[in-house]
């Protein structure tokens, strides 16, 4: 939808996401998102996620920006700070250590929808897909992932803007936009 609307705008929009975004990154997508809950250690998550990003980074989001357009990325670093980072270990250091070495880059507008874990799983849950391999840890991950996203967003409190999720589609997707033009204008 946010794309959508700032194409309406006159804007070129590259919307992407991650893992993912690109062939090579794809790939690894596949290999993280699919399978048996403990398939991967939480070390080797990391590394699998850095890898697929710097290629993300080279292939689409670099270009993308050097020629002027809008990079909407579904989700980037702060999810590996939170779900390999946190969620199995405190491995939060090494996560940003790897960033810096590999990625050196923060996004320039993080937008985080805040909703109720039980609600989010049940939503995941609800689509029937083959990328659920986080979501089957449960709603206790869940839970300590969204107490860990709040916390990002005050640690990174100059990017990140949070909106309630508890809403319809259509409010959260307007006041995303308006955050987000807000940002554009700046």
């Amino acid at each position: 939808m946010l794309a959508e609307a700032l194409r309406n705008e006159g804007h070129e929009v590259v919307l992407t996401r991650e893992p993912g975004g690109s062939p090579g990154a794809e790939e690894i997508r596949r290999l993280v998102l699919e399978g048996d809950p403990d398939r991967w250690s939480a070390e080797t998550e990391i590394l699998l996620f850095t890898a697929a990003r710097r290629d993300h980074l080279e292939r689409v989001i670099e270009p993308s920006l050097a020629a002027g357009k809008v990079v909407i990325c579904d989700r980037f670093a702060d999810s590996t700070r939170m779900y390999q980072g946190l969620s199995r270990g405190d491995l939060r250091a090494v996560v940003d250590q790897l960033h810096t070495l590999m990625i050196g880059r923060e996004p320039d507008l993080t937008v985080l929808i805040d909703i109720d874990p039980s609600v989010g799983l049940s939503r995941a849950k609800g689509r029937q897909g083959t990328e659920e391999r986080f979501e089957d840890f449960g709603v206790g991950l869940q839970e300590k992932m969204r107490a860990g996203f709040l916390s990002l967003a005050k640690e990174f409190a100059s990017r990140f803007r949070v909106i309630d999720g508890a809403r319809e589609p259509d409010a959260i997707a307007a006041d995303v936009l308006g955050v987000v033009q807000l940002e554009l204008k700046s």
